[in-house]
């Protein structure tokens, strides 16, 4: 069984080489060879198990994809896409086989008696049914062009729903992360609040015994309302990123709400990521393939326009019976038949072929430019995506630096305000610079799970 298993992990790598290989071949560019990043946080050999999201330990944010894979709606419309590509195809693939139809009735007319010298008029009527076939036969190959089109059609459709699974996957991970990440602003504002309404307590007391004015009571309580008019606007924002969970579903938001209720905390995913190298995109990106095929498609529609210029060969037939008395009619004399070989070729037709042939080259010119363009695309993506995670490890490495220094100034500041050592303007920047930093830090974990997502997406992680 092992033998058998490595037999076919070899076949299938030459199969996928010999298709990255097929698929330079419309580059005007290579690939570089490398990365515009070269950092330890990225490795140049690609996951064995490339359900990405997985990595992130959450068994919510798994159990969403899961459902909307099955639920949503541009996945099924892609679907649909892809039946209506393979009927194409096989409609296509009939054209190889002859056609048969069959005519069956009863007919019966007269003759004229006056249409010459000694013409007599005459009626007579008789039954038929006879079976007629038609075939072209594909001498030139205009039939397997036009099939070899409609086949990478159907391909490039697979493609586009691999591409819709590919984009899917990363939705949902991007919408998931902004909820929980909204979820986390949320419960920022809500524990700072809690301090802030301390603080204004503390106020309160040092004012009713003399020890501040009213204006420390104010300006505390200004702080302390500022934050609690911020709320709404983040709830509001946590129901929106529910909604587009929703859409992405398949579903109504009342389905999901329960699941994602509460303060959901972020991954703290900081692990070296694989990326393998700008080559393997070749492989791994569905709308790379789908535009390959679509290269492919034109090519052979281009053949299909050549062979126009050719003769096209036909074999015509028929098998039946006829007979003006119905109870001879199944009788060996009643039987007719006929066999018509036949040749079709224009000579001629006021320049149409040519200019079909130069419209389907220029056609498929510019589908092996838009190939070029996606290519250099993805790699742009890719080098996007790897430095923004880069850089936004380092911002989470400095905001939370500040985070925990703007703690110990709130706690410092308070303590010496307690004691009438500090003027309280000190503990109000104290609050706005802790409520500041503190929010800076949930967005750059989120900003950072986004763009490792990204990041995956580019590299066209399968699901």
């Amino acid at each position: 069984m092992t033998r058998v298993r490595l037999v076919f992990c070899m076949c299938l790598f030459l199969s996928l080489c010999g298709y990255a290989q097929h698929a330079e071949k419309y580059l005007v560019h290579p690939l570089p060879e490398n990365w515009q990043e070269q950092d330890a946080l990225f490795q140049q050999v690609l996951p064995k198990d490339d359900q990405w999201w997985k990595s992130f330990g959450d068994v919510t944010l798994d159990s969403l994809i899961s459902l909307a894979m099955n639920r949503n709606y541009s996945v099924l419309m892609a679907v649909n896409r892809m039946d209506q590509a393979k009927a194409s195809l096989r409609m296509a693939q009939s054209n190889y086989y002859p056609a048969f139809t069959m005519d069956a009735g009863w007919n019966r007319k007269q003759t004229s008696g006056n249409i010459g010298a000694g013409s007599q008029r005459s009626r007579n009527s008789y039954y038929d049914a006879t079976v007629n076939m038609s075939w072209q036969i594909d001498v030139f190959g205009n039939i397997r062009q036009r099939v070899k089109a409609q086949k990478e059609s159907f391909s490039a459709s697979q493609e586009e729903y691999n591409a819709t699974m590919v984009s899917l996957c990363a939705e949902v991970a991007s919408a998931y992360f902004n909820l929980r990440q909204t979820q986390q602003e949320l419960e920022v504002l809500r524990h700072n609040a809690i301090s802030q309404e301390a603080v204004v307590k503390i106020t309160e007391v040092r004012y009713t015994t003399g020890l501040v004015s009213k204006l420390d009571v104010a300006q505390a309580k200004s702080v302390y309302y500022s934050t609690l008019a911020s709320i709404p606007t983040v709830e509001a924002a946590i129901i929106s990123y529910m909604n587009a969970l929703a859409v992405l579903m398949g579903t109504y938001p009342q389905e999901i709400n329960d699941a994602l209720q509460g303060s959901g905390s972020l991954p703290d995913y900081t692990e070296p990521v694989g990326v393998g190298i700008p080559g393997q995109l070749l492989l791994r990106r569905p709308d790379i393939r789908s535009a390959e095929r679509q290269v492919n498609a034109k090519a052979a529609l281009l053949g299909v326009a050549k062979t126009d210029w050719l003769p096209s060969f036909f074999l015509n037939g028929s098998l039946g019976y006829a007979s003006s008395d119905l109870k001879d009619f199944n009788k060996r004399n009643s039987l007719t038949w006929s066999i018509a070989p036949s040749v079709s070729w224009t000579i001629f037709n006021g320049g149409e072929r040519i200019n079909n042939v130069r419209l389907q080259k220029a056609e498929l010119d510019e589908t092996i430019n838009q190939f070029n363009e996606v290519v250099l695309t993805a790699v742009q993506e890719v080098d996007n995506a790897m430095s923004a995670y880069k850089n936004s490890i380092k911002q989470i490495v400095a905001c939370r630096e500040m985070f925990y220094q703007a703690e110990e100034v709130f706690k410092l500041s308070l303590d010496l305000y307690k004691q009438g050592l500090t003027p309280f303007q000190n503990v109000l920047d104290a609050q706005r610079s802790l409520l500041s930093y503190e929010d800076s830090l949930v967005k750059a974990k989120g900003y950072s799970l986004i763009c490792l997502v990204q990041m995956y997406q580019a590299l066209g992680g399968g699901w």
